[in-house]
């Protein structure tokens, strides 16, 4: 593990999200699809940074992306548009009760407010889930969220529920990492961009 990211995501350019999921489907002769998918879904990013001059913050960006060796070390990143959540949610959420491998729905209490359907959270593994579905505390600030992919490991009884701020553990997916000159500021002074995609660890 490499640590996080050093570079503040405000500067990213652009962003695109992936859901990546392998299905394997086989049709019969008489076109009846048969679908089984491999528990391995994980989400990636494509993302390209704002240009700087090297004496910025490039130097400082390809020194850790050299420290990745390319695909072989994990780290974190906190994409700006997926930081923090859509709702209005507050308070320390916890899990309540026991929650086992292949569940998507999840009850948590002290929760006030919404988690709307796109947002992204994460428990006290490294996965990150998506909520599919709005859901709103009740009076007693309990709710129940359904979210996918399907939980990939057992969670306890008043374990975290992080909404904002949530970490993805990435790597690498590109053994060629390039930084490219596109231009010049007034001084003379070359600004550089870079565009790295990330695929998340499981």
């Amino acid at each position: 593990m490499s640590g996080a990211f050093p570079i503040s995501t405000s500067k990213f350019e652009t962003l695109g999200i992936k859901n990546i999921q392998n299905t394997l489907i086989s049709k019969s002769l008489s076109g009846k699809k048969l679908s089984r998918q491999i528990q391995n879904q994980r989400f990636g990013f494509t993302a390209s940074i704002i240009t700087a001059k090297r004496s910025d913050v490039y130097g400082e960006l390809m020194a850790f992306i050299m420290k990745q060796r390319s695909g072989k070390e994990d780290f974190t990143i906190t994409p700006p548009e997926l930081k923090n959540a859509r709702g209005n949610i507050s308070g320390t959420v916890l899990v309540n009760g026991i929650q086992a491998v292949g569940d998507t729905t999840i009850t948590v209490d002290a929760m006030t407010g919404t988690l709307k359907a796109g947002d992204f959270i994460k428990f006290a593994h490294d996965k990150v889930y998506m909520v599919v579905a709005d859901v709103t505390a009740d009076g007693s600030n309990e709710a129940t969220i359904t979210i996918e992919p399907p939980l990939v490991t057992a969670l306890s009884n008043d374990s975290s529920v992080t909404y904002d701020s949530v970490p993805f553990k990435v790597h690498l997916t590109n053994d060629i990492q390039e930084f490219g000159a596109v231009g010049a500021d007034k001084d003379g002074n070359l600004l550089y961009k870079f565009e790295l995609d990330v695929e998340e660890t499981l």
